[in-house]
């Protein structure tokens, strides 16, 4: 538990510094100082000691070596409960460094500037800051370290309330802030110079990821499994109302709300274990809700529903008919949050950013690893759409295949997705055959008592037999969207053409495990 007399100071981010390094000042605590923190605080009348003073040595290379020295680092490292320490102390003329209050060089801005080269950003990787950092905080116990500034107010409140010194506790839980801090310093360095020497790389040599946990949940996937959520994931994810989001909801979230955004026009999808069980569009989203919903009007109970327009009255009384376990829209009218709120355990979130945007890469954990890969994010206007048949499709089939292949994109695989032009139809979602999945589609459009007479259907991936494409003609579609590829694509093409069915290759697969 340190009395703090003397501490060492040297931030690149001045938020906050004036009003807690007078704070200190007053409590009569010792500062020292380097270079434009110095000057900092001498200019707002708070006294500081050079560190050259203090260790007999000057600043040398530019800066480059300032607290590099083994008084300083004693005085950080030393265990003041250890006699033989104190007497190493005494006879070197060191005094104890109390706390460290450190922030680093800006790295992660400077690159991000257009025509940073890679001298410019080696001259911002900071040594002496890390250095003095893990120093303190290693030595946790006799020394506090302070890297964020948003910590200032709440330091100066233990320092009255305990009479100048701070918690063993305290200093613990600021000295793990110090590692993560280091750590995704380091990670953020090692990528760039990574990426200098293999420009063409899409993935670095080491894969490293230092994210502040944000969410302790409940449970994960099931009640015996401890979880939480790691990231800035609510920085894009809003709860209004509602209980604590569950891990399950949270990938519901991110799937439905990744498929709305697909759309341009008003659009409504309705996920259920992160498939969707009905997507619609229309003019309004009224309209769209009633379209995803006619789908499927058994699951939608309990499900997660998105929509890509902020959410109106009217389709907010159409969504309220049934239990909705989660909301999602880009804003919430009062009045349409005075509706929802009625049901306590409801959810309501709000997107905030586009998520065709985001390039966040997709991570997987497996056994003794990671996969990692580029977001699924290519636009249909940049993959290769042909039609490969005698038949080309009409206006109206061209629309609904465009809009079965947005939406099989985000089924898991094997999928099929019978489709028209503003809505899905039937959903085969995760078999072990795409015969099979089609065959699924069919059986809940006939439970809705849907027609898939002038359907179309899309593929996630191509059609390996001619079966698959057969049932869908038996089914009664007329078109076929598809990636392609395969070594029968010949026969598959055959079949179409024997069945005048237009078939589009995209070129693309949508594989989704």
């Amino acid at each position: 538990m340190p009395l703090i007399r003397r501490a060492l100071i040297s931030v690149s981010d001045k938020r906050g510094l004036i009003a807690f390094a007078s704070a200190l000042h007053a409590r009569g605590v010792e500062i020292i100082s380097t270079g434009g923190t110095l000057s900092f605080l001498q200019k707002n009348a708070i006294p500081a000691r050079q560190v050259s003073d203090v260790t007999g040595f000057p600043e040398i290379l530019d800066g480059r070596v300032k607290t590099l020295h083994p008084v300083i680092h004693a005085g950080l490292l030393a265990v003041l409960d250890n006699p033989e320490h104190v007497r190493q102390l005494a006879e070197h003329k060191i005094t104890p460094i109390d706390m460290v209050v450190v922030n680093l060089y800006p790295f992660a801005e400077t690159i991000a500037k257009p025509g940073i080269g890679l001298e410019d950003a080696i001259e911002q990787i900071d040594i002496g800051g890390p250095s003095m950092l893990r120093s303190a905080a290693k030595n946790f116990r006799h020394t506090a370290v302070i890297t964020d500034p948003g910590r200032y107010d709440a330091v100066l409140q233990e320092l009255q309330a305990r009479d100048g010194s701070i918690s063993e506790e305290t200093c613990f839980a600021l000295a793990r802030e110090v590692f993560r801090h280091t750590a995704a310093y380091d990670a953020v360095i090692a990528g760039y110079l990574d990426r200098q020497a293999e420009p063409a790389t899409v993935f670095p040599a080491s894969f490293q990821v230092s994210t502040p946990r944000e969410l302790a949940l409940r449970y994960g996937e099931n009640p015996h499994q401890q979880a939480a959520l790691y990231g800035t994931w609510t920085s894009l994810f809003e709860k209004l109302h509602g209980k604590e989001l569950s891990f399950n909801n949270i990938i519901d979230v991110s799937a439905a709300a990744a498929l709305a955004a697909e759309f341009d026009e008003p659009a409504a999808v309705i996920v259920k274990h992160t498939n969707p069980c009905g997507v619609g569009t229309g003019a309004t989203l009224d309209e769209a809700y009633e379209r995803a919903f006619a789908t499927d009007t058994a699951s939608p109970f309990g499900g997660i529903v998105a929509v890509n327009r902020p959410l109106n009255r009217s389709a907010a009384e159409l969504i309220n008919k049934i239990f909705t376990e989660v909301i999602i829209a880009p804003a919430f009218p009062d009045e349409v949050l005075e509706l929802l709120k009625k049901k306590k355990d409801r959810r309501l979130i709000t997107l905030r950013g586009d998520l065709r945007q985001r390039r966040d890469p997709d991570v997987r954990s497996v056994p003794g690893g990671f996969l990692v890969q580029e977001p699924d994010v290519r636009p249909p206007a940049e993959e290769g759409f042909r039609c490969v048949t005698k038949r080309a499709p009409t206006d109206d089939e061209t629309r609904a295949l465009r809009f079965a292949w947005k939406v099989a994109k985000h089924v898991k695989s094997n999928a099929i997705v019978y489709a028209g032009p503003d809505r899905t139809l039937g959903v085969g979602a995760g078999q072990m055959s795409r015969v099979d999945a089609s065959r699924v589609a069919v059986r809940k459009a006939g439970d809705h008592n849907l027609s898939l007479t002038g359907s179309v259907v899309g593929s996630d991936a191509f059609f390996p037999f001619a079966d698959g494409l057969l049932e869908a003609v038996r089914a009664g579609a007329t078109a076929v969207i598809q990636p392609g590829g395969s070594v029968r694509d010949d026969e598959v093409i055959a079949a179409a053409d024997e069945h005048q069915i237009a078939m589009i290759f995209t070129g693309t697969r949508h594989f989704r495990h």
